[in-house]
């Protein structure tokens, strides 16, 4: 319980913004869900969002992504996309790869994107507020 008896509903996540060599950007939809989002997911018990980052990247899109090709941008908060008065709070890191994504677990859909022109999709707050700003200002 947080101060003056309320839970604190927070998430904490490893996300990637996952860049392609024309500066396209990776996003993700899970299954059963509307909003876009970086890929990347929960931090388990006892596991560095580092290792945490690798895991879901290699789980969610068959991607190998080495730990010393993550550059730790930032920690950001945002309302949750998907669980109703949750936050996440998210470890971003850089990861830059040509790989092609098989999307796998529950990833329903995977799109690259222009960070300055993102097109007509929903966007998880997380993305629309922090990351996709980050591109923009070349990071």
């Amino acid at each position: 319980m947080g101060e003056c008896g309320r839970s604190e509903r927070v998430i904490r996540i490893a996300a990637a913004l996952l860049c392609r060599s024309d500066g396209r950007t990776l996003l993700v939809r899970k299954r059963g869900t509307r909003a876009f989002m970086q890929p990347g997911g929960k931090i388990e018990a006892g596991e560095t969002p580092r290792a945490a980052l690798i895991r879901e990247i290699a789980e969610e899109l068959g991607i190998a992504i080495a730990a010393d090709a993550l550059c730790h941008l930032g920690r950001f908060a945002a309302p949750a996309a998907n669980e109703p008065g949750w936050q996440v709070i998210a470890e971003v890191f850089r990861v830059d790869t040509d790989t092609p994504p098989l999307p796998a677990a529950e990833i329903e859909e995977t799109i690259w994107i222009d960070a300055n022109a993102p097109g007509k999709i929903i966007l998880a707050p997380l993305t629309a507020e922090h990351v996709l700003p980050l591109c923009r200002s070349g990071d």
